[in-house]
């Protein structure tokens, strides 16, 4: 049985384990992940089209990294009356740059938002004049000082967490200065990022047509993303969920006041727990002690408290608050090179 609007069955939640780990660059895909799963490649076309029917898959595509193809980029905490919210993020979802954009509750800053701007681009500036026209109460621009953990990922079967650490160019918990220094590309690397950043078409070989317009053959197109990975221009080939249609309806953002010298040794810990999908140190402000980001998806948001006691009681933290998003105002990919 297909995935509907409320259930899914255990191929669907095998399905969905597989393509959101590591999608297979090969010339039958959907044939390669039948074959592990018993069942035929029409079958997983017919099932991903009803996923994707019901939006519990998001995108099948390349996830690039931001900030080494040379973009700027930082996650943005803006307040606003509450009856201008909608209007606000509006205003702020226009720009191509805004990924993923969420009313919050639990502090002053109602909504955030996550921006990337290119190299010819002054984030600063955008980012005022959106403040300006949204009517913003006021603002804070928030990059990223150390990244810990990237690497959303959901077992569908014993529905819970399970990300994954992920450090984007083998620096390990973004201690090093690489992670956020600009990668050199060419023309035919940008061609090549154009055509894996958009959605993956439901045929029996849909990687065809994209090398067809490159220029060059399958074998080609997989040596290029397979090369973006050993540069970390590319994070992973693979699909992403909808978590609220996935079940993972609670998203819950744990920021936590961290004394400086603890910062490495708890970021660390944080990042160690599966249910966390993200993990970042920010600048704090007069008005914002908060260092650290935890990204906490559960079925619940009894699970997400039950997730942030069990990090507070492992490093020894108590001053914490979650944030819990109210609407989701945006959520995609930034589109390169376009």
């Amino acid at each position: 049985m297909a995935a509907t609007k409320t259930t899914m069955d255990l191929v669907d939640r095998k399905l969905l384990n597989i393509i959101q780990s590591e999608f297979p660059l090969v010339d039958e895909p959907y044939k390669n992940v039948g074959d592990a799963l018993g069942i035929d490649e029409d079958e997983v076309i017919r099932r991903l089209a009803e996923l994707r029917k019901q939006n519990v898959v998001r995108q099948i595509s390349a996830i690039f990294d931001t900030r080494r193809l040379g973009y700027r980029t930082s996650l943005i905490a803006m307040a606003l009356e509450a009856s201008r919210l909608g209007r606000g993020a509006k205003i702020v979802n226009r720009h191509p740059g805004v990924s993923h954009n969420y009313g919050r509750e639990g502090s002053y800053y109602n909504l955030w938002f996550t921006l990337a701007v290119p190299p010819d681009e002054v984030l600063e500036d955008t980012v005022g004049g959106m403040a300006e026209e949204a009517g913003a109460l006021s603002y804070r621009i928030m990059p990223t000082l150390r990244f810990f953990k990237i690497g959303v990922n959901f077992d569908m079967v014993e529905e819970k967490g399970a990300a994954h650490n992920f450090s984007p160019d083998g620096y390990g918990n973004g201690k090093g200065d690489g992670w956020n220094v600009p990668v050199p590309v060419t023309q035919e690397d940008i061609d090549a990022i154009r055509e894996l950043q958009e959605d993956l078409p439901l045929v029996s070989r849909p990687f065809d047509d994209m090398a067809r317009r490159l220029g060059m053959t399958t074998v080609e197109l997989f040596e290029a993303a397979r090369d973006f990975q050993r540069r970390s221009i590319m994070r992973r080939y693979s699909a992403v969920l909808h978590h609220r249609k996935a079940g993972f309806r609670a998203n819950g953002m744990g920021v936590w006041k961290v004394p400086a010298e603890m910062s490495e040794q708890v970021g660390s810990r944080m990042a160690s727990h599966p249910a966390v999908t993200h993990c970042y140190e920010r600048p704090t402000f007069p008005d914002w002690p908060y260092s650290h980001f935890t990204m906490i998806h559960a079925t619940s948001r009894t699970g997400c408290e039950q997730v942030a006691s069990e990090i507070s009681e492992a490093i020894g933290i108590t001053d914490y608050l979650m944030l819990y998003s109210t609407r989701e105002f945006k959520k995609t990919r930034v589109r390169y090179f376009v």
